[in-house]
């Protein structure tokens, strides 16, 4: 997930983890820019994003090669994925530096997508402001949930939509292995459209959109449960230490939830790519039933063992790694 933003110790530490972990990348932010300006908090925000996904692209990549792993190969001879043979295998056959396949889209993705989310969460916030009921945001803690809950949400899908070419591209470069069809970035994307169209860049869509609510939900459900009760039993612990441990677990909860939907996403994305057939012709729904059909329930879980993994150090290292830059920024001429 990107990098929140806001400043009071709890409630920013909170509110980053929360837009931090999802794969969805669905926002719970409250951006409170009295204390530093709104484009170093982007930039730390983007920065902090970017640098974790740096060091996490291990993981990921051997998520998403698990994830797509069942597409074009028969299930009965496929052999138990295992993280550390499938390493050894990217090293052997594509060299060390293949860990990293993808991820620099991954790092460009970052800053379009915190500006824009930041900035449609801006804006939501104020349209709900204006609906009568929740005229009462920052005094009624029910109205504040709702309006957090909502504009997180309504600009999770909006980011999600504006910057979704580059999630594509992303997988399509981390799923290469061998034979290399896309060159980088800007021919993979010129490749797309010429081979499947403008909307070709769009495929898988849908699962992503459809994943923004329930992982916020259960992100914010979980985060506030978990801290409550961790306040109520050890009132003195420290609010960073708090937040880290419940960011990480409601980073968990919700991969585990929503994991089925970016698989299909992932697949989805994979359609048709370097020329290959389609696999699935039917929508999100049918689609499932393929993958339980021919690969069983767990097929829809393959690949989560890395995504688990890298929940903790990835939310840990984007969050101390923007709370260095906030205040390196702060106290910078633009600060």
């Amino acid at each position: 997930m990107d990098a929140s933003v806001g400043m009071d110790g709890g409630s920013a530490t909170r509110n980053f983890l929360h837009h931090h972990h999802s794969r969805t990348s669905p926002p719970l932010q409250q951006p409170q820019i009295s204390q530093i300006g709104t484009v170093p908090q982007l930039l730390s925000g983007g920065i902090a994003g970017a640098f974790s996904k740096t060091c996490t692209a291990p993981l990921a990549r051997l998520t998403i090669l698990f994830q797509v792993q069942g597409m074009h190969s028969d299930v009965a001879v496929m052999s138990k994925p295992s993280m550390y043979r499938e390493a050894l295998r990217i090293v052997n056959e594509e060299g060390f530096r293949a860990f990293w396949k993808g991820n620099l889209v991954t790092v460009v993705h970052r800053l379009p997508y915190s500006a824009v989310n930041f900035y449609a969460y801006e804006q939501y916030k104020n349209i709900l402001k204006s609906i009568p009921g929740l005229e009462s945001y920052g005094a009624n803690k029910s109205a504040d949930v709702l309006v957090h809950f909502l504009g997180g949400g309504l600009s999770g899908i909006t980011a999600a939509s504006a910057t979704y070419p580059l999630d594509l591209v992303r997988t399509r470069l981390s799923a290469q292995r061998n034979s290399i069809y896309y060159q980088g970035i800007r021919h993979a994307l010129r490749t797309i459209c010429k081979d499947e169209g403008f909307f070709g860049l769009y495929k898988g869509m849908g699962a992503t959109l459809l994943g923004v609510g329930p992982s916020i939900a259960i992100s914010f459900a979980v985060y506030e449960s978990l801290r409550s009760y961790w306040h109520s039993r050890r009132p003195n612990d420290s609010t960073v230490l708090v937040s880290l441990a419940c960011g990480s677990l409601s980073g968990i909860a919700s991969s585990t939830a929503t994991f089925p939907l970016d698989l299909l996403r992932r697949r989805k994305q994979l359609e048709g790519a370097g020329g290959r057939a389609r696999v699935y012709n039917t929508g999100l729904f049918g689609t499932i039933g393929q993958i339980v059909r021919s690969e069983g329930f767990r097929g829809l879980y393959r690949g989560i063992l890395p995504e688990y993994y890298k929940v903790v150090p990835g939310v840990g290292i984007a969050f101390m790694t923007y709370e260095t830059l906030k205040k390196l920024l702060s106290q910078g001429p633009c600060g």
